[in-house]
């Protein structure tokens, strides 16, 4: 498997190529998958920035999530994190966009959503990719593979997506 960095690398080749600029919605990843961005030099030329949402009110105030649809599914799904990456797309006005949502550990699991259930959303313009995984390991660990996995989605995305 790839590192982090080697994604990030193949990343910003991508959208340099495209001349997109991604953003992202973070909430269990808490600023990583940003933070995996900025580590590029040059990342400005096509990192806009993003939004840490780690409360449901964020997701709400912030980037558009609809109250009904954590009600409804739980923030930990794959119907927030559409939400999400397409609501960071909107206010940050970008073509593509990643979001995270999920349970890091090593407390909040429960048996419908256990600790490393993760729900990773990509929007390449509106056209959204979503995905839950089911990650083992620490906290740290956790958020580390939802970084990794949000990021070969985007390539995977990206390589699929004809610019217009």
């Amino acid at each position: 498997m790839s590192s982090i960095q080697e994604l990030v690398n193949a990343l910003a080749e991508q959208l340099r190529a495209k001349n997109y600029t991604l953003s992202t919605a973070e909430s269990c990843t808490g600023g990583l998958l940003g933070s995996a961005m900025t580590s590029q030099s040059g990342s400005s030329a096509w990192y806009s920035g993003g939004c840490v949402t780690y409360t449901n009110a964020l997701k709400t105030e912030l980037i558009g999530v609809r109250e009904t649809t954590i009600q409804q599914h739980g923030a930990v799904s794959e119907d927030v994190a559409r939400e999400m990456c397409l609501g960071v797309s909107n206010v940050c006005a970008t073509d593509v966009s990643l979001s995270t949502t999920g349970i890091a550990g090593p407390t909040g699991g429960s048996e419908a959503k256990p600790v490393g259930t993760v729900c990773i959303g990509c929007n390449v313009r509106s056209h959204v990719t979503l995905s839950t995984f089911h990650f083992e390991g620490d906290r740290e660990q956790v958020r580390e593979q939802s970084v990794s996995a949000a990021l070969l989605m985007c390539l995977d995305s990206l390589k699929g997506h004809k610019c217009d």
